[in-house]
């Protein structure tokens, strides 16, 4: 005589060990949202990279003419060129608009250990957004150039800093060692 034997690991059956994995991960991701200490306003990405004009046409160009970004917002530190070194920047912000914005750029190339400074006024939108944040015409040497280190921040007309970000480089040691 043959019996069918379930066997059933102690502490209830294998759906419920998943329900209480399932359940702990929920918990535990609410908990780290719960306890986030950013601000109202971060960077959510920040991709540093060539473009070239091509990479900006859109077919809408060719029948009106004029530029259409779609829902980002392109700055430029040359507004009439389109080639240049770009930091797109996809910010967050968890509160109201701020009107009189602006990003602070600074950036360190292979022609020079002093960081330059490039400064883009904006209006910083509720929610997420792209900014496409330019140094474009005179103020990139050209495809070939790439930055050594770079610091951007986000900063009210009132100084107060929103967000911030930074290369890897850019928090060189202070030589100290001790």
């Amino acid at each position: 005589m043959e019996r069918e034997v379930t066997l059933v690991p102690r502490g209830g059956c294998h759906h419920c060990a998943a329900m209480r994995f399932l359940s702990f991960a929920l918990a535990l991701a609410a908990l780290s949202t719960a306890v986030r200490a950013d601000g109202p306003v971060e960077f959510t990405r920040i991709w540093p990279a060539w473009r070239d004009t091509a990479s900006f046409v859109r077919i809408s160009e060719y029948f009106g003419g004029e530029e259409n970004s779609g829902r980002q917002t392109m700055l430029r530190t040359q507004p009439e060129e389109r080639d240049g070194f770009y930091f797109l920047a996809r910010v967050h912000n968890r509160g109201a608009a701020e009107a009189n914005a602006r990003f602070v750029l600074e950036i360190i190339t292979q022609d020079s250990p002093q960081p330059k400074t490039y400064t883009f006024k904006t209006t910083l939108t509720a929610g997420s957004h792209v900014y496409n944040l330019g140094l474009t015409g005179k103020d990139w040497a050209g495809r070939d150039l790439q930055p050594v280190a770079w610091h951007l921040r986000l900063l009210t007309a009132d100084e107060r800093e929103l967000a911030a970000s930074q290369s890897f480089l850019w928090r060189m040691p202070d030589g100290d060692a001790n």
